[in-house]
């Protein structure tokens, strides 16, 4: 929501203008932020043309890409290492930026800024754009004077996160244009195809194998009740997406996602490689273990290993080593205790899980250049069993009536 405001700056000088906040008491919290002392805050009239723009609803408005993402903490480092005031950096971010979204977030942004709060303070009021990671090493940059450093860590795991992506995406293109395929020529079949062969048979008057019944019945029913099919999927996606949004929901399908033949090991590796490299990062910069497993926790996406993360913390709040507990835990790999155990020994725990991390990262590529190739004799197999259903169903009542044809012969 949109407010105008009239108010006094702490010299007494009068200042007015307009502001954005989600109610009234938002915008005089903001105000004062920003050291104007609000006197009459109104909430600014929605043109008609305005309320019908459908960029301003939630569900339309365009994310923050991670390519964006990444160009942001390029730049930032560039010009913070270079001695540009932070609040001018910002601003001509904003001003620059191609992406209306993302300037918009920079300007609200240098706005707190301008008010007295920190950086991270200020990120930490677009919780969909930046992570709890990003937040957290901005805070550990800003105490230690370091974040141009901070910026350049953060690029570095936003690349790495992108490539994955990519590789992801690359990998899996291959098997869903396949499945999507072979989903599109079994409804041309089923809608098409075998009602014309259905009253060929009807006409015939022949008995029909059961193959072939079950064909045509399972054509008749999407024909006639494919709007119940339509709901009933819907539904099963509403209910699974309501299940997952709940805690212990969540936690048994990322449980079992891990599990999930061929994807779910690599899921894993992805997972782990992860948790090595922005554990790592955290300790590197200087935050305390408890504090850097609390963040690594609450950036993974994973809610079974975020749990376990947790524990953990918990584990080392009481005392024990952080050996112990990541082997209580059971969710790392032997070779990660072994990483964790020499680091913890030499002191150098951070050096030690990049190169876990850079290990996994090695795994990662080998896995993605097989997915493809392991999920490929799965399709064909597939497509064969059905093209052999669908070609028994069709010409077996053929055969039949050629045979008892000739038989009458």
């Amino acid at each position: 929501m949109e407010f105008t405001y009239r108010g006094k700056d702490n010299r007494g000088g009068p200042q007015q203008g307009a502001i954005q906040a989600a109610n009234v008491d938002a915008a005089a919290t903001e105000l004062m932020r920003r050291g104007i002392t609000p006197l009459q805050i109104h909430e600014k009239p929605v043109s008609a043309g305005a309320s019908f723009n459908l960029a301003n609803l939630p569900i339309f408005r365009r994310r923050i890409t991670l390519d964006e993402l990444l160009v942001f903490c390029r730049q930032m480092h560039a010009l913070t290492r270079a001695g540009i005031p932070l609040i001018r950096t910002m601003r001509g971010l904003a001003d620059t930026s191609r992406s209306p979204v993302m300037a918009e977030v920079l300007d609200d942004i240098t706005d707190r800024l301008e008010g007295g709060v920190t950086m991270a303070t200020a990120m930490q009021a677009h919780p969909k754009v930046f992570s709890e990671l990003f937040v957290a090493m901005i805070h550990v940059g800003e105490n230690t004077g370091q974040l141009d450093d901070a910026f350049k860590r953060l690029g570095e795991i936003l690349e790495l996160e992108r490539d994955t992506k990519r590789r992801m995406k690359q990998a899996l293109r291959y098997p869903t244009f396949v499945v999507v395929a072979l989903l599109a020529a079994l409804m041309v079949v089923n809608f098409l195809v075998i009602p014309k062969f259905a009253s060929v048979f009807a006409k015939l008057g022949a008995d029909l194998p059961f193959l072939t019944q079950v064909l045509v019945g399972t054509s008749n029913f999407l024909i006639n009740f494919w709007f119940i099919v339509v709901f009933v999927m819907v539904a099963c996606a509403l209910l699974l997406r309501q299940w997952k949004a709940t805690e212990s929901g969540r936690l048994t399908w990322d449980r079992y996602k891990l599990r999930m033949p061929l994807i779910g090991p690599l899921l894993e590796l992805i997972m782990l490689s992860r948790f090595a490299r922005n554990f790592a990062s955290m300790l590197s910069a200087g935050m305390p273990v408890t504090n850097a497993l609390t963040v690594v926790a609450d950036a993974t996406d994973n809610a079974w290993m975020a749990s376990h993360m947790r524990e953990m913390r918990q584990g080392i709040e009481r005392g024990e080593s952080l050996l112990r507990t990541a082997r209580a835990s059971s969710l790392f790999t032997p070779l990660i205790l072994q990483m964790i155990a020499v680091g913890e020994e030499t002191g150098s725990v951070d050096e030690m899980l990049i190169n876990v991390a850079d290990f996994y990262d090695e795994d990662v590529d080998y896995g993605l250049k097989r997915l493809a190739e392991s999920i490929e004799p799965i399709l064909i197999v597939a497509m064969g069993v059905l093209v052999l259903i669908l070609a028994l169903g069709v010409f077996l009542p053929i055969w039949d009536l050629g045979a008892a044809a000739m038989g009458r012969g």
